[in-house]
């Protein structure tokens, strides 16, 4: 795991800041043993155990809520969040936040309660959102929500201005973009730096999440994205989470986290990892 430390708290530095993107697998676990993923855990529940890691089946909100909260972050945005726990995850990291409703969330309350039951066996039918905190004493200042896709899957761009906490102004942009296989990605990614940018005006722009594109599989985006919105720099070739930045600049360019980020010590010798994404994190400085 970097060391984001100096780098996020640079002393006497106004509009410097840390952020964070995670996509949340709906509040649920991901071992590295696929040997664990079984049957009897999916239908009865059973935890799975190997020499090092657990598979649990119940609700893990306390478990991220303590893991986002040990990251070091000043913006976060996060991906596949189950709704209702926006005020839980608030509350854990003292900060603000705001969400865009994404797909399968009609009645709310059976789909929660479904997943409260067997999250494994709802999966992604538990309802999602794309969310946005900002610890205190920054906040979240003005909210947007646009519509990108409705099939095969509802995508929502979630747009916020918001204040650092020296009280810089910073512009969000928060998005899960369809995947590679609908085709639909690429056009999504220019439309949402197209409303962004231009809800940020004049306002440096933090524009990531998950956006389900590789760098080395579409070169020609990300080089629209560049020479045409001004937003520089993908994680790596290989990643598809990404913060990118327009009038800020990099001072930890952004990399995903490594396992132990995410993982929590809850048995003698094993381990609980949480999500199939790393967290990935970058430092900036508001030009």
């Amino acid at each position: 795991m970097p060391d984001l430390s100096e780098a996020s708290h640079p002393a006497g530095t106004p509009g410097s800041f840390t952020a964070v993107t995670w996509n949340l697998f709906h509040g649920r676990d991901f071992p590295p043993d696929p040997a664990l993923f079984t049957w009897r855990s999916r239908l009865l529940r059973r935890t799975e155990r190997n020499a090092t890691h657990i598979q649990v089946n119940r609700p893990l909100p306390d478990a991220f809520a303590r893991t986002l909260d040990a990251l070091d972050w000043q913006v976060a945005l996060l991906q596949e969040a189950p709704p209702r726990w926006l005020a839980r995850l608030g509350r854990s990291c003292r900060a603000s936040g705001a969400l865009a409703l994404t797909s399968r969330n009609e009645l709310p309350a059976l789909r929660a309660a479904a997943a409260a039951l067997n999250p494994d066996l709802i999966a992604s039918n538990e309802g999602g959102s794309n969310m946005l905190l900002v610890r205190a004493p920054g906040r979240v200042d003005h909210v947007e929500r646009v519509r990108l896709a409705t099939h095969p899957e509802r995508r929502t761009l979630l747009l916020a201005r918001v204040l650092l906490p020296d009280g810089a102004p910073l512009a969000v942009a928060c998005m899960h973009l369809s995947v590679d296989s609908t085709g639909q990605g690429q056009a999504e990614a220019e439309r949402s730096a197209e409303l962004a940018t231009r809800f940020a005006g004049a306002t440096p722009l933090l524009f990531g999440g998950d956006l389900n594109l590789r760098p080395r599989d579409h070169p020609a985006t990300f080089a629209s994205l560049r020479d045409s919105f001004g937003l520089v720099a993908p994680t790596s070739p290989g990643a598809i989470d990404h913060l990118l930045t327009a009038g800020a600049q990099a001072l930890s360019p952004p990399l995903a986290l490594e396992p132990s980020a995410r993982e929590l010590h809850v048995e003698p010798g094993r381990r609980l990892r949480l999500s199939d994404h790393a967290p990935v994190a970058g430092s900036f400085e508001v030009r």
